[in-house]
């Protein structure tokens, strides 16, 4: 086994780049003693001859030309090594896998991802599509950094950093009846199709924090992964769904649709979901600022959190 150490060929590039072994040992701040020392170092573990020392200026053998071409490739390697890593332990590259248990988080996600790659072109981003809802515990097994998430769960090592306060509007056909009430009781949702997510019902603000507390169900409920497909089976009278209010505005603009509040009002709070551990890095906390920063500046009827945590 030859146990050649990046020293060895760093020797090799000095034998082939300096005329004199005084020059080598002046290019790798060695003695002389120190320099004879590791050559012969060098050739016993090949038990071969890597440079004819009687020339000058000197030459490298047949042996030490095949090192030097894998010092040529390997060095590089070695220098982008050391480099990533001390990047890595600044915080100033890495990687951010992001899933999303929201599904109308894109309007302002998009914005967040292209300035978030503007300032941080080190770090690598990637939207997982395969975790489904099984995001948290994807996040818990390093499989993910970051998790868009409304409802929190208790997790050892995870932490819930606010993004911004929503309301949940339910989203009318414009005819509804239900424009006309004053106040939306759980009881009004018994005779309708609520049209949702195809995620389970506790991930969802209208049933966890409207319809569940009074044990009320829907007559029927319709899946769409689109919101567009969402607003358009409403607009047509198929049915009512519940989005968060900043993901309806732009839809109740255009005047395809109504909303109106749920009972005397539905709140909720959008988290990033992270590790605890990976919060030391600089990219992991820009991120985070940046989604809450450009999320308050490009939505509509939302609040900042409560928590000013960065």
């Amino acid at each position: 086994m030859l146990n050649l150490q990046r020293k060895h060929l760093e020797l090799i590039v000095a034998l082939n780049t300096c005329e004199t072994l005084v020059e080598v040992a002046k290019q790798l701040h060695l003695t002389p003693s120190a320099l004879s020392h590791q050559l012969t170092e060098l050739e016993k573990r090949i038990d071969l001859t890597v440079v004819d020392r009687k020339t000058k200026p000197l030459h490298l053998t047949t042996a030490g030309k095949r090192l030097l071409e894998t010092a040529l490739d390997t060095l590089p390697r070695f220098e982008r090594l050391e480099n990533d890593l001390t990047r890595l332990a600044k915080g100033d590259s890495g990687r951010l896998t992001i899933a999303i248990e929201c599904h109308s988080c894109y309007q302002w996600l998009i914005p967040t991802l292209n300035e978030f790659r503007a300032h941080w072109p080190a770090v690598e981003l990637d939207i997982a599509g395969d975790f489904h809802f099984e995001s948290l515990k994807a996040l818990m097994e390093n499989e993910l950094e970051i998790v868009i998430t409304a409802d929190p769960e208790p997790l050892n090592g995870i932490q819930y950093l606010p993004l911004f306060q929503y309301e949940a509007h339910l989203v009318l056909p414009l005819e509804h009846t239900l424009n006309k009430v004053a106040i939306i009781e759980p009881a009004m949702l018994k005779t309708e199709t609520l049209i949702s997510y195809p995620v389970p019902p506790r991930k969802l603000d209208i049933f966890r924090l409207f319809l569940s507390p009074a044990g009320v169900e829907p007559a029927h409920i319709r899946h769409s992964e689109l919101t567009v497909m969402m607003i358009a089976l409403v607009a047509s009278g198929r049915g009512v769904c519940a989005l968060p209010s900043w993901a309806a505005s732009e839809y109740t603009e255009r005047q395809l649709v109504s909303t109106r509040s749920l009972g005397t009002g539905v709140f909720n709070t959008l988290y990033a979901a992270v590790r605890e551990t990976s919060l030391r890095f600089n990219y992991m906390r820009e991120f985070i600022k940046l989604a809450r920063t450009l999320s308050l500046q490009t939505l509509q009827h939302i609040a900042p959190p409560n928590d000013q945590w960065l």
